[in-house]
């Protein structure tokens, strides 16, 4: 995403309390409070429409255009309401003040692709990594490829590659994925239908 995809304007707010917040919301607006780098929490108020299209991936940066000034901002929590979906879910962001060229801890998505050895399954064990990475190029996903891995193959969090200029934070021996072959289903139904031995002393009829 370019930087000019990433601008959003916010409006400062002065508004507070569960009451301003729901309408703020009825007006599709969601509020927001910003912080970091020791500076005083800004409460405000952003488009809910364009908010929505940039949190769908996690660690979004967004360039706040704020009284004519830019400041650049990473999305540290959204909070939803799990019984309404879309654009009406967020209720609230929690935004942390970055800076250019700042390196920044966390937590991106692990994405599994290719297919282990036929019969055998995956098993994810951890869905993400926590990295430490610069602000302005935190990637999307981490790719992990278990193309044709054997039964019995482990994938540690310190043998996945990462993009150039990550550290890992996450234990290297963590494991990731595991390849197994699942078992075999037991033969419930047949073992259940089978007559009972006769006890001793007992007639066979």
């Amino acid at each position: 995403m370019s930087n000019e995809d990433n601008k959003l304007a916010a409006e400062v707010r002065t508004a507070f309390g569960k009451g301003a917040a729901r309408k703020i919301r009825a007006i599709g607006s969601v509020p927001a409070v910003l912080y970091g780098h020791g500076t005083e929490p800004q409460h405000l108020t952003l488009n809910a429409h364009e908010v929505f299209l940039r949190v769908r991936h996690s660690n979004a940066i967004f360039d706040l255009q704020v009284d004519g000034k830019s400041q650049l901002a990473l999305v540290k929590d959204v909070q939803r309401n799990p019984v309404l979906q879309g654009v009406q879910a967020i209720e609230h962001l929690d935004l942390v003040i970055v800076k250019r060229g700042e390196k920044v801890v966390v937590d991106v998505p692990v994405h599994v692709e290719g297919e282990s050895a036929p019969g055998t399954i995956t098993n994810l064990e951890l869905t993400s990594l926590s990295i430490e990475v610069e602000a302005l190029h935190i990637p999307d996903s981490i790719t992990l490829s278990i193309e044709g891995l054997e039964e019995g193959a482990h994938v540690l969090a310190g043998d996945i590659e990462l993009p150039k200029g990550s550290t890992l934070l996450t234990d290297p021996e963590t494991l990731i994925v595991g390849i197994m072959v699942p078992a075999a289903p037991s033969d419930g139904e047949d073992e259940a239908a089978a007559p009972a031995a006769p006890a001793e002393g007992e007639s066979a009829e």
